[in-house]
C-alpha cells in the first residue's frame, strides 16, 4: 500500500536508493551485490566538476560492493567500487581497504566490527553505510536452504533450538499469532493482568 498523497504542495530534493541482489554460485558460495545511490533534483556548484556545476539527476554518491560468503555467512571475498563520488579519487582511493572485512561473519557482531575497522578516516561513510544491509540480505538469501534443513531436522526430531527470528520483530513476537501458527512449540501466550477499578 503506498503512502497517501501529501496534502501540501512540494518539490523533490533528494533521492537515496539502495539495491541488493544475491547470487548462488556453482562453487557453493553466495555473492551479494549491493549499491547505494544519492541523486539531487537540482543543480549545485561543484569545484570537482569540469563545468563547475553538478547537474540535477547525476549521482552524487554511487557506491557498489560485492561480498562473497560461505554457508556459515563468513565473508570470503570483498570487491568495492565507485560509480560516482563527490571528491572523485580522494574518495575512491579507499575502496581496497574494504577487503579487511574478509573473515568477518555477517551474523555475529558484523556491524560493530565494520565500525571498528572502517571508522572515521579509515573508511568511506557511504560505503560503510552500505554494509549495513548485507546481513539481512544474506539471511533472506539462505531461506530456501534453511527451510530444507528445517524440514530434515523436523522429520528426524532433531530440531530443539528456538528459531532465531522469534522476538526479532513485532509480527514474530513469541506471544503473537504468527508464532502460534508457524512455530507452535515456541508460542508463549501473553500474560493478561486484570485491571481492578479503584
Amino acid at each position: 500500500m503506498p503512502l497517501p498523497p501529501s496534502t501540501v504542495s512540494r518539490s523533490l530534493l533528494h533521492t537515496r536508493t539502495y539495491r541488493a541482489q544475491a547470487f548462488e554460485r556453482e562453487d557453493g558460495l553466495l555473492d551479494i551485490e549491493a549499491e547505494i545511490m544519492d541523486v539531487k533534483d537540482y543543480d549545485f556548484p561543484s569545484q570537482m566538476s569540469e563545468s563547475g556545476v553538478h547537474n540535477a539527476g547525476d549521482p552524487v554518491h554511487h557506491m557498489l560492493m560485492r561480498v562473497t560468503i560461505d554457508k556459515h555467512y563468513v565473508i570470503q571475498d570483498v570487491v568495492a567500487t565507485y560509480g560516482a563520488a563527490p571528491y572523485r579519487q580522494h574518495c575512491t582511493g579507499i575502496a581496497d581497504a574494504y577487503r579487511q572485512l574478509i573473515g568477518l561473519s555477517l551474523v555475529k557482531g558484523f556491524k560493530r566490527a565494520v565500525r571498528e575497522i572502517m571508522s572515521r578516516t579509515a573508511g568511506c561513510t557511504h560505503m560503510t553505510e552500505l554494509t549495513d544491509i548485507l546481513p539481512t540480505v544474506a539471511i533472506q538469501s539462505m531461506v530456501k536452504e534453511a527451510r530444507s534443513a528445517k524440514q530434515v531436522a523436523e522429520e528426524s526430531n532433531a530440531s530443539q533450538q528456538r528459531p532465531f527470528q522469534i522476538d526479532g520483530c513485532h509480527a514474530l513476537r513469541s506471544s503473537g499469532e504468527v508464532v502460534r501458527m508457524f512455530y507452535p512449540k515456541w508460542y508463549e501466550a501473553a500474560e493478561h493482568t486484570e485491571v481492578v477499578p479503584e
